[in-house]
């Protein structure tokens, strides 16, 4: 049985590594970022509901009373 030549793993290896570091760097540096981003003012209008007033209580079906 012949044995795998693993004599070329490395550098087949390192070349891919180098290679997927190079392309993730041009496509990152491909980006344009905003300088400063300023935060959005959000409005946040408060709608009531009836069930915000009142206090509810909710029943599982397990502790409701066997009939």
């Amino acid at each position: 049985m012949p044995q795998l030549d693993t004599s070329t793993w490395l550098i087949t290896i390192l070349s891919m590594v180098l290679t997927l570091f190079i392309m993730m760097q041009l496509k990152v540096s491909k980006h344009s970022f905003h300088s400063n981003p300023e935060p959005l003012e959000v409005k946040s209008s408060k709608h009531t509901t009836p069930w915000e007033t009142k206090w509810t209580k909710i029943y599982s079906p397990l502790s409701l009373p066997q009939r």
